[in-house]
């Protein structure tokens, strides 16, 4: 069972560690001293997917060269400041992908192996995009 902690530093800064030892510089006001938590969510979200996506594609022999996932969330204007809709674009680059595969491991991850995406299902609605971008020389088939 995962084990997290999460440590008050100084203001509105903590440091937050998980059961690997890995921590990560949180701070709820001033961005230049840590992610915001909220924030943090979208991150864990674009992270959870990102290694779901990965492994997916390797399996089926088309692994990726460039994964880049945008968050883009909108939140209730007024507290708890939920998130109501999470927007997740999905950039690749590998050689030979094709849509079919992409979207495959995309709607796989987002429906059956992504424990965040899970998770926030029920107060968030998460839509999905991807664009491949094309490695030097390579054009993309439809």
């Amino acid at each position: 069972m995962p084990i997290t902690t999460v440590r008050w530093v100084t203001g509105k800064q903590f440091v937050g560690t998980d059961s690997r030892n890995q921590s990560v510089v949180l701070s709820a006001e001033d961005p230049a001293r840590g992610v915001s938590p909220s924030q943090m969510l979208l991150i864990g979200l674009s992270a959870c997917t990102a290694y779901d996506v990965l492994d997916i594609m390797s399996k089926k022999r088309q692994p990726l060269t460039m994964l880049e996932i945008v968050a883009n969330g909108e939140q209730d204007p007024k507290p708890p400041w939920a998130y109501r809709r999470i927007h997740l674009k999905y950039r690749v680059s590998g050689n030979g992908l094709t849509p079919q595969a992409l979207t495959q491991a995309i709607r796989l991850s987002q429906e059956k192996f992504c424990s965040v995406a899970a998770t926030v299902r029920g107060v968030s609605e998460i839509t999905t995009e991807f664009e491949i971008v094309p490695m030097a020389g390579e054009t993309i088939p439809e």
